[in-house]
């Protein structure tokens, strides 16, 4: 039987050839991702390793205690250096200031102002060489005073600066300017990650991140053969237990490396995601080929039974050749795999993102996903047509090549297909009401979509016979070649369903992530236009820091500039939990946001009065004119608020409004401004506007200037990635749609051997040969589009019911262009399908096509 099986393999190689594609598509990304996470993983231990190298052990402060002087907290002084520099097996002790800077570009935009975590600042500390060995000179010299500065080689191309420039930048506080003198080289992960390092001389660094003569860390090199976990040892005996603590660099290099690959692991979710909707794809191809196969191979599979053959040797045959196919295209796909690896870091990094460089590192998990999934995922979907040949009696097999389904099995394939379209469409339903996107309601928008598509696959055989009859009228302007084209894929309906359930859940995906994507894009337009009065938004980049106190009254005397109204936003806990809260000015705030109050007013807002949105008054159950106990911000009691009204949920205001007094007193930043609201005095949205406001906030590097377009961008910037998935699928579905769709009009070519003979014979000629195969390819792609496009927009209708509950300018919206792109790949996709067999079927010759037994 295994020998049968390998005959069978090889009997036809462009049938194996396809097969094989299909899930090697899977296989591929599998194993690429899987070999890009752990080489991703171990270039940033590689380059968390450079960073760290020659430190033993670092000595840093602990959380200060509240209320501690800067005295009791700056415990890492040069008193405490040569302490370090005398313990037993120290060959010598660095301190450092390191901290947070972020810098403009030569356009007056800020770098990378969305990594706080990699914009690094630190002090160019030089040996007794009189260099620094972490951040080695390329150009230039090291920063000396107080008004220089170095920058690595990175930060320099994507600022465009150049020796001498005066760079502007900042840290935590006010816009500092330096000049460049230098230009370094670092190892360091964060900044080669995509980051920024601004260096500076000693005391500057101190002044900034620590103070004078105080530091932020102190690295300690071990001589040779000293163990550097006893090494922390010693030194931690010699620290004021609750005021620092000494950790080795190992450990450092390991947390760094950790936090690094989890900041960036993103970039392995996607991949996985195509090489899932491939194997999913993929497996209906392998089910419909095999099954195709099982029935040319009637008569073969009787004489096997008639010989002795038993049910058991016949599934294991068709199994065994679902193995060999399996194995080949878990080798092609793990060797197909390694270069996807490959690439995918040049593909995933931006000027912004840029992934480590290092070698591939091929471990034992992805060689056994290859051939898990591979093999797997083939002899699965083999299983049932295997089961399907072991039943076929003997006799009744050389009766017939091929079967029809019994009523029976149709009845019960229509009841199984009713119920789980019914229990798909309870779920979707059932979100109708749902009032926000909780996991729970998610995790059942996605079992109603599947169970959903699931129906549809399984009710195509009985919906293909209406849908075609349909269709057919188009394909029937073709003359007596159209009216054959859709005969022929109504012949067996199930071939049909079978060869159009890839584009089935491709089409049902890519339409569904369209209309969602389109429908919240549209409606995060709305909501930011509904709940923003204001033309711009001023903030930080940072949730620490706030704008500088003098920024409010600069903007509001900047030429075309109506109303500034400053922000400060906080927390508030209440019985019900943690929310933010924005302190306004009840006489301004009009201006700026637009506040659809549902009871009360905002006339009445001031000490120990706020108003709450719907949403919050709701879950705390009150409304204008009740009491809330609450506290803001670092005040440790609770206090008693009187709501003096209910507003419409508004992004801009939050979940509370409260006295702009109340909220500054109470902040962890008292008497900050987080947010200026400026309303313009009808002048366009313009960079000249734009760039005035830039300037009114000193140009700081950690301030943001927005205009509506903008903060929707923002908003929707996850929309970015999904419409990259989107086409990501639609690409997968095309490709695996197309193998599956040759695959089957071939085999069937050959099935109609004789038939086309025939027509041949009677008169037809070759183009009218070539066009039937097509229109009956095009009539299949057209098929499984339909179902597709109802499945994937009655998916969307319940995922947006969902969103609708949690963001109220929701409604479904259909992007046309999209959709009718999605139909013309799909049609595209039947016309190529059918190029290679329309050929090969009009090239048969009439007197060899009928003789053929």
């Amino acid at each position: 039987m295994l020998r049968t099986a390998l005959r069978n393999v090889l009997a036809n190689k462009a049938r194996l050839v396809m097969t094989v594609l299909a899930v090697c598509l899977g296989v591929a990304f599998v194993c690429g991702t899987l070999v890009f996470a752990e080489s991703s993983a171990a270039a940033h231990r590689a380059a968390a390793s450079k960073d760290f190298a020659g430190i033993a052990v670092t000595v840093t402060p602990k959380s200060a205690p509240p209320g501690a002087s800067g005295e009791e907290t700056g415990v890492l002084d040069d008193a405490l250096v040569r302490k370090l520099a005398a313990v037993p097996g120290v060959a010598a002790a660095r301190p450092a200031a390191d901290g947070s800077a972020t810098l403009n570009g030569t356009d007056g935009r800020p770098l990378r102002a969305g990594k706080a975590w990699a914009n690094l600042g630190a002090a160019n500390q030089p040996g007794r060489d009189g260099k620094d060995a972490r951040y080695p000179l390329v150009e230039g010299r090291a920063p000396r005073a107080g008004e220089e500065l170095a920058v690595d080689g990175g930060t320099a191309a994507a600022g465009r600066f150049k020796i001498g420039d005066t760079v502007t930048l900042a840290t935590d506080g006010p816009v500092l300017k330096k000049r460049l003198v230098g230009i370094v080289r670092t190892t360091d992960s964060r900044v080669t990650a995509g980051g920024t390092l601004a260096l500076f001389d000693g005391a500057t660094a101190q002044e900034l991140y620590a103070s004078p003569g105080r530091y932020t860390s102190i690295d300690v090199s071990a001589e040779p053969g000293t163990d550097a976990f006893a090494l922390a040892g010693r030194i931690t005996a010699l620290l004021p237990a609750d005021r620092a603590e000494a950790v080795t660099g190992t450990a450092q290099a390991t947390q760094q490396a950790t936090y690094t690959d989890t900041l960036t692991r993103g970039y392995q979710k996607m991949p996985m995601i195509f090489a899932g909707v491939s194997l999913f794809i993929g497996s209906f191809l392998i089910v419909n080929t095999f099954t195709m196969l099982v029935a040319r191979r009637t008569r073969e599979i009787a004489l096997l039974r008639a010989i002795g053959a038993s049910r058991r040797q016949v599934v294991r045959s068709v199994l065994w050749e679902a193995v060999v196919i399996g194995l080949v295209s878990s080798a092609a796909g793990f060797v197909l795999g390694l270069g996807i690896a490959s690439v995918l870091p040049g593909l995933l990094s931006t000027s912004q993102d840029r992934l480590p460089d290092g070698p591939l590192v091929i471990g034992p998990v992805p060689v056994v996903a290859a051939l898990g999934v591979g093999v797997g995922i083939t002899v699965l979907s083999a299983w049932l047509p295997s089961r399907r040949a072991a039943k076929v009696a003997p006799i009744e097999a050389l009766r017939a090549c091929e079967q029809p389904p019994t009523a029976t099995a149709s009845r019960v394939r229509g009841v199984v297909g009713l119920l789980l379209l019914a229990a798909g469409g309870g779920l979707l339903v059932s979100l109708t009401g749902a009032k926000d996107a909780s996991e729970e309601n998610l995790q059942n928008a996605m079992s109603g979509c599947a169970l959903l598509v699931v129906a549809l696959i399984v009710l195509a055989p009985l919906l293909a016979v209406p849908v075609i009859r349909l269709t057919g009228r188009l394909t029937g302007r073709f003359g007596i070649t159209g009216h054959l084209a859709r005969e022929n894929a109504l012949r067996d309906p199930r071939r049909t369903a079978a060869t159009a359930s890839a584009l089935i859940v491709s089409t049902a995906l890519v339409a569904g992530l369209a209309v969602i994507g389109n429908s919240t894009g549209r409606a995060l337009d709305r909501q930011v236009a509904a709940g923003l009065g204001a033309d711009y938004v001023i903030g930080s980049h940072s949730t620490m820091t706030a704008l500088d106190p003098g920024t409010e009254k600069r903007v509001a005397a900047t030429p075309g500039v109506r109303t500034a109204a400053g922000v400060a936003d906080s927390t508030v806990f209440t019985g019900g939990g943690v929310r933010e809260i924005a302190g306004v000015d009840p006489a301004r705030v009009g201006e700026v946001m637009k506040l659809d109050f549902v009871s009360g007013s905002l006339k009445d807002l001031g000490p120990g009065r706020i108003a709450l949105s719907a949403t919050a008054a709701r879950e705390q159950g009150v409304s204008a004119g009740g009491q809330v106990k609450a506290r803001i911000g670092r005040n440790q009691e609770f206090t008693q608020y009187t709501v003096v009204g209910v507003y419409a949920d508004n992004p801009t205001a939050g979940a509370v409004l409260g006295s702009r007094a109340d909220v500054q007193r109470d902040a962890f930043l008292p008497g900050s401004v987080q947010r200026i609201l400026v309303r313009t005095d009808g002048a366009a949205v313009s960079k000249t506007t734009e760039d005035r406001l830039r300037a009114a906030a000193g140009n700081s590097p950690l301030v943001q200037v927005k205009d509506r377009q903008a903060l929707v961008d923002e908003a929707a910037g996850s929309l970015a990635g999904l419409l990259t998935l989107m086409y990501g699928l639609l690409a997968i579905g095309t490709v695996i749609s197309l193998l599956g769709i040759v695959n089957t009009l071939a085999m069937s070519v050959a099935d109609r051997t004789r038939e086309i003979g025939v027509l041949r014979a009677v008169g037809m000629d070759r183009a009218g040969i070539r066009r039937m195969i097509r229109l009956e390819s095009v009539t299949v792609a057209a098929f499984g589009t339909l179902l597709g496009l109802a499945g994937g927009l009655a998916g969307a209708w319940g995922v947006g019911s969902l969103t609708n509950g949690a963001m109220k300018e929701y409604s479904l919206s259909l992007p046309w262009g999209t959709l009718l792109l999605v139909c013309l790949v799909s049609l595209t996709i039947g016309v190529l399908a059918a190029a290679v067999p329309a050929r090969r079927a009009a090239a048969l010759s009439p007197l060899e096509a009928v003789a053929e037994r």
